[in-house]
């Protein structure tokens, strides 16, 4: 058997820090920066904490590159929503129902927002990302659209977004913890908040 060409090797790392990068997802938005230790993730990983090492030098590393990850990929899901295809109400039960499949992110930069013991690095990202500059801005011009369409419900189109996306934050937040008796509403319903239609 012929050794490993560096290109193979490069690739087995990036498999495997993603691997990582996936298993400190999951258990840092479910638990917060306090309440994940470093070995829960290499258990997670199916790694040695040894071997996590290798890859982030710390949890607050790790966790810092998180949050940055998150931040970068609600940006581009926010802006997804102009690629989509349809009426202004489908392109958002579309987008709605992503963020449904996508709450790991979504969690991440909650916990980042909200919990104690979080990086000062990450809380200044997290600063940076707020809700007017990077959700209500982006959006405004799809609502505006919704409005003017007769599908979305009149009134301040800011004020509106600012609305869909505390009820997805809470039902969210609900969610995570993977209450079995709790299931997340259907997208329909939850986008009742937006056209003001039963």
């Amino acid at each position: 058997m012929s050794p490993m060409n560096e290109e193979q090797l490069q690739h087995i790392r990036d498999e495997r820090k993603e691997q990582i990068i996936q298993s400190a997802i999951k258990i840092f938005s479910r638990r917060g920066i306090t309440g994940t230790k470093l070995s829960m993730i290499a258990i997670e990983a199916g790694i040695s904490q040894g071997l996590l090492y290798h890859y982030f030098k710390s949890k607050d590393e790790l966790f810092l590159h998180l949050v940055e990850r998150a931040i970068q990929e609600s940006k581009d899901g926010l802006k997804s929503v102009y690629s989509l295809s349809g009426t202004p109400l489908e392109k958002l039960r579309e987008i709605t129902q992503l963020f449904h499949e996508g709450q790991q992110y979504f969690m991440l930069i909650h916990q980042a927002r909200t919990a104690e013991g979080v990086p000062e690095k990450a809380k200044q990202l997290i600063a940076e990302y707020s809700m007017e500059s990077y959700i209500v801005d982006t959006w405004e011009p799809l609502f505006v659209e919704g409005q003017k369409l007769g599908e979305f419900a009149l009134g301040d189109p800011r004020q509106l977004i600012s609305a869909y996306f505390t009820v997805l934050t809470a039902l969210m937040t609900l969610n995570i913890h993977i209450d079995e008796a709790y299931q997340m509403p259907e997208v329909d319903l939850i986008l009742r908040i937006v056209t003001g239609r039963p």
